[in-house]
């Protein structure tokens, strides 16, 4: 579970924009997005297929430079 202090005289829109950073850094946000619906394993290993050729051609293309 994510946990942030209070700091003494700390305001709650600093305190919301830091568990905001900390949640996304953890990657809690997008791992309930993933939990939204119910996803085969076939389609899970599809996508994660997907993601893994689309980023060998990105770290292919920016190689050269």
């Amino acid at each position: 579970m994510t946990e942030i202090r209070i700091k003494k005289g700390e305001s709650l829109e600093k305190v919301l924009r830091r568990l905001k950073k900390r949640l996304d850094r953890e990657g809690v946000l997008k791992e309930v997005r993933g939990h939204r619906y119910y996803e085969k394993p076939s389609e899970k290993r599809r996508r994660k297929m997907k993601m893994a050729r689309f980023s060998a051609m990105l770290s292919a293309r920016y190689a050269d430079l």
